[in-house]
């Protein structure tokens, strides 16, 4: 196999047009240079370099693999300056993955951001489908408050940073007993027929486990999994509801939205960051936006 280092050595005896010449401007000795078109030429299987006059010429074999040296040293330099590009953040693709209703409140504006800053990097942005990507360099996620950064298992190389703290709100029909009251204590819809706004998982749990702190199991009359559709079974009276405030943007005409203590249902959204990413100056300036988003 043909030692590239060897092929630049050679370019530069046959552009300099002498082994001392070309061991002056590499900072060898004409020995070492010698050495390594002799190495070379018995690595090709054919004579490289012929005497000419008090110099060196290629032979065709030499021209061949002078040309070849050229090529190969431009794309060196080639991917040096990409590779530089990549390293300042000026440059390179990043992958995110979000949940909807983190959309508009948190990705939008951390991704106007991160793009006037970083205008070469491409974002490739997909909602996630519930399935881990190993590929993807940062992912949008809920889980409990006092998430410890470690990963959310072993087997995958992920770092969790917590992002922001997303309070539940109790939704009502407009007309609703409590309708008037600017600040509801939990305990006080244990008696209310819900609709449910959540699948099983991080988010169902936050609502669930702050039920369970104020002492009772919410009875979920009508199942549901859509933030926008759950207000629509509250206003039509079918019960009431604990919705994400992100999960809030569009609010229902029929509806009324208020808070909720003893206590506050709250989700915790996190970056799931491969930690092999981190090294990208282009990822933490996009962990950076989300953060202050």
């Amino acid at each position: 196999m043909l030692d590239v280092r060897r092929m630049q050595v050679l370019r530069a005896v046959v552009t300099s047009g002498s082994v001392t010449a070309a061991a002056a401007n590499l900072g060898y000795t004409p020995s070492a240079v010698s050495q390594q078109i002799a190495v070379l030429e018995k690595e090709a299987g054919i004579e490289l370099l012929e005497r000419f006059g008090r110099g060196v010429r290629p032979t065709a074999a030499g021209r061949l693999l002078t040309e070849h040296a050229a090529v190969i040293g431009r794309q060196v330099a080639e991917a040096e300056t990409a590779l530089a590009d990549l390293r300042a953040g000026r440059t390179g693709q990043v992958a995110i993955r979000y949940f909807p209703t983190a959309g508009a409140d948190l990705v939008a504006p951390a991704l106007a951001r991160f793009r006037a800053e970083h205008p070469g990097v491409r974002v490739d942005l997909r909602i996630a489908d519930g399935a881990w990507d190993e590929e993807v360099d940062l992912t949008l996620v809920v889980g409990p408050r006092k998430t410890p950064r470690g990963g959310l298992s072993p087997a995958y190389p992920v770092g969790l940073v917590h992002l922001v703290d997303d309070p539940y709100r109790a939704v009502l029909p407009r007309g609703h007993r409590l309708a008037d009251r600017r600040v509801l204590d939990l305990a006080e819809l244990a008696d209310e027929p819900w609709v449910g706004s959540e699948r099983p998982g991080p988010c169902l749990d936050a609502v669930l486990e702050a039920c369970a702190a104020a002492g009772f199991t919410p009875d979920i009359a009508v199942e549901c999994e859509e933030y926008a559709t759950a207000q629509g079974f509250v206003a039509a009276g079918l019960g009431i509801s604990m919705i994400p405030l992100m999960g809030l943007g569009s609010r229902h005409p029929n509806v009324v939205v208020r808070r909720v203590r003893g206590p506050e249902p709250v989700r915790s959204i996190h970056a799931a960051v491969r930690e092999s990413s981190l090294a990208l100056p282009a990822v933490r300036g996009l962990l950076t936006a989300l953060q202050e988003a």
